[in-house]
C-alpha cells in the first residue's frame, strides 16, 4: 500500500513523544549532583605584619626539695633574703674586718670597737637579767652541750639570749625554732629529733656552732655571720655577707657575750673557752 510507510512513521512519532518525557524526567534527576558534606568554619585572624608563629606551652615549674635551705644559716638566714641595706651597726665594720683571710685579733678588735663606739652610737646588749634567767633555766644543758667542743657556754648563752630571749617555743617567720632557732635542714644534720625540747635544741646548735668554729679557724666574727646567714654565704662574700640583718646580728650576740661572761665563775676571755655559771654554784 501507498500509505504503509506514513503509517509506519507516524506510528514511530507516536511512541517517541510518549518516550521523551520519562526520559528527559530520568535525565534531570540522575543529573542532581551529590550534597555537599556539612562542615563548620572556623575563623583565624590573619597574623599581623612582622610577628612569628608561637606556641604557647605551660609548665608547672619544680619547687625546691622539702628540707631544702639555699644557704641558710641554723637562724634561716639567706643571702637572697637579706637586704643589702645600710645596717644599723655599720659603724662597727669600719674597723673590724670582714674578709676570711684577716681573722688575726679579728675577735679582740670587735669587743674593743663595742667598747668604744663612735659618740651617741652604741649596740643594745640584752639586758643582764635575761641572761641570768636563761642560765638558771638552761645552764646545765648549756654545760653539758659544750664539753669537749670548742665553743664558750658564754656563747651560747649569748646567742640564745638573741635568737629567741630564752622561749624554748619560738619560731621565726623563717621557720626556725627554739631556743638556738635551728632550721629544719640544722637540726636534721646535727641529730635533732625534736627542736622543741631545749636540751636537744641546745646540742644541736652547740654541734653546729662547734662545726663553725672548726670551718673558719675559731673565728667568731666568721663563725656567728655563718650562723645567721649561712656558711655557703660567707665563703661566697669572701668574708662577713653585706646583709644589714647579718652585719647587726654579729656585734649584737659580741654585745651579749660581754654580759654573759660576766656570769661565770673565770670570765672566758676567748669565745671558745669554757666556764661555768655563776647560777650552778649554789
Amino acid at each position: 500500500m501507498i500509505f504503509s510507510p506514513l503509517l509506519k512513521l507516524s506510528a514511530l512519532l507516536s511512541v517517541l513523544l510518549l518516550i521523551a518525557p520519562c526520559t528527559a524526567q530520568a535525565q534531570t534527576e540522575g543529573a542532581k549532583p551529590k550534597p555537599f558534606p556539612e562542615f563548620s568554619a572556623k575563623r583565624q585572624k590573619p597574623p599581623k605584619k612582622g610577628s612569628r608563629k608561637r606556641i604557647t606551652i605551660q609548665i608547672t615549674p619544680k619547687g625546691p626539695k622539702a628540707g631544702a635551705i639555699v644557704g641558710g644559716g641554723a637562724s634561716g638566714g639567706s643571702g637572697s633574703s637579706k637586704a643589702r641595706t645600710s645596717a644599723t651597726y655599720a659603724w662597727f665594720w669600719d674597723t673590724v674586718p670582714t674578709e676570711l683571710g684577716k681573722s688575726g685579733g679579728r675577735f679582740q678588735t670587735a669587743l674593743n670597737r663595742l667598747s668604744n663606739p663612735p659618740s651617741g652610737s652604741g649596740v643594745r646588749a640584752s639586758r643582764l637579767q635575761t641572761l641570768y634567767t636563761i642560765s638558771q633555766a638552761h645552764g646545765v644543758e648549756i654545760l653539758k652541750a659544750t664539753i669537749g667542743k670548742k665553743v664558750s657556754p658564754a656563747l651560747v648563752l649569748a646567742v640564745i639570749a638573741v635568737e629567741s630571749a630564752g622561749k624554748s617555743d619560738a619560731v621565726s617567720s623563717a621557720g626556725a625554732q627554739g631556743l638556738m632557732q635551728l632550721m629544719p635542714a640544722t637540726a636534721t644534720r646535727f641529730g635533732v629529733k625534736d627542736v622543741n625540747v631545749p636540751a636537744q635544741n641546745i646540742s644541736g646548735g652547740v654541734a653546729y656552732l662547734d662545726w663553725l668554729m672548726k670551718e673558719f679557724s675559731n673565728d667568731p666574727v666568721l663563725v656567728l655571720a655563718a650562723y645567721n646567714a649561712g656558711e655557703g654565704a660567707v665563703r661566697k662574700n669572701n668574708g662577713v655577707p653585706p646583709y644589714s640583718e647579718t652585719r647587726d646580728y654579729v656585734p649584737k650576740v659580741l654585745a651579749a657575750f660581754q654580759v654573759a661572761r660576766g656570769l661565770c665563775v673565770t670570765p672566758p676571755q676567748l669565745a671558745t673557752d669554757g666556764c661555768v655559771f655563776k647560777t650552778l654554784g649554789g
